[in-house]
């Protein structure tokens, strides 16, 4: 049935997305829903719960369920994965604009992160990624220069940094530590999101590690406050604590 649910849910899913079922619109009831999909009633509502925790639909006691005007993005931070990795999970396009790639000295304080000496060659990486059309993080990747292999600015923005870490240089992300603030949106990230000046957003800066522990990138991540749901697991202190990923 677990199988089955996720099916279901992700089909109901793609048709929010792509406005098959518009926002706001009232979905069929339970019986008639679960009819037309030809699965059982206790599959669909396993899937419209998942669809709920995921921010697609809305259930109100005694109206019924509802589509929602703006899907949220779960982002678990017990799991380690870029924001590609991220939007796909949630059945939503993710896309890139306004990618901007080029080298530059590192900063004093980029360089301590990345265990480089301040002025050492660095690849910079700035974009906004979407998740189908709307512009929902802002971000920063810095990654040492020897890292990656002549030619590899070039390639930088065509896809996800993680992979390209992975496949061209050999030091796939193990592990990483992650800060969380809250910010807010100054000129230029307002015109890159598309959010009022001052707008909240929350700040993300990441330190990624191979698994000899060799710092490989360095990410700082505006994400649109409304569009994420952030969520974690603690541990009592006896079990030890758990960063981004272990």
């Amino acid at each position: 049935m677990r199988r089955l649910s996720l099916t279901v849910r992700d089909d109901l899913a793609q048709r929010i997305a792509t406005g098959e079922i518009a926002p706001g619109d009232r979905l069929p009831p339970e019986p008639d829903l679960a009819n037309e999909l030809g699965v059982s009633r206790a599959t669909l509502r396993e899937a419209l719960r998942s669809l709920e925790e995921d921010g697609f639909v809305t259930r109100r006691r005694g109206a019924g369920t509802f589509a929602t005007h703006r899907p949220r993005l779960r982002n678990n931070l017990d799991v380690n994965f870029g924001v590609t990795q991220m939007i796909r999970a949630t059945g939503m396009t993710p896309g890139t604009d306004k990618a901007d790639a080029r080298e530059e000295s590192v900063s004093p304080d980029e360089a301590h992160a990345l265990d480089l000496e301040p002025g050492e060659p660095v690849l910079v990486l700035e974009r906004v990624r979407t998740a189908d059309g709307r512009p929902v993080v802002f971000s920063r990747d810095v990654v040492p220069g020897q890292r990656l292999g002549e030619g590899a600015l070039g390639r930088l923005a065509q896809g996800s940094v993680y992979e390209l870490l992975a496949r061209e240089a050999g030091r796939a992300v193990h592990h990483g530590v992650v800060t969380i603030e809250p910010s807010k949106a100054d000129r230029r990230l307002a015109k890159a999101l598309d959010v009022k000046s001052g707008a909240l957003l929350l700040y993300l800066r990441q330190v990624d590690y191979d698994r000899e522990g060799v710092p490989v990138l360095l990410s700082h991540e505006h994400h649109v406050a409304d569009a994420f749901e952030f969520s974690v697991v603690r541990r009592g202190s006896g079990q030890g604590t758990r960063r981004r990923s272990e």
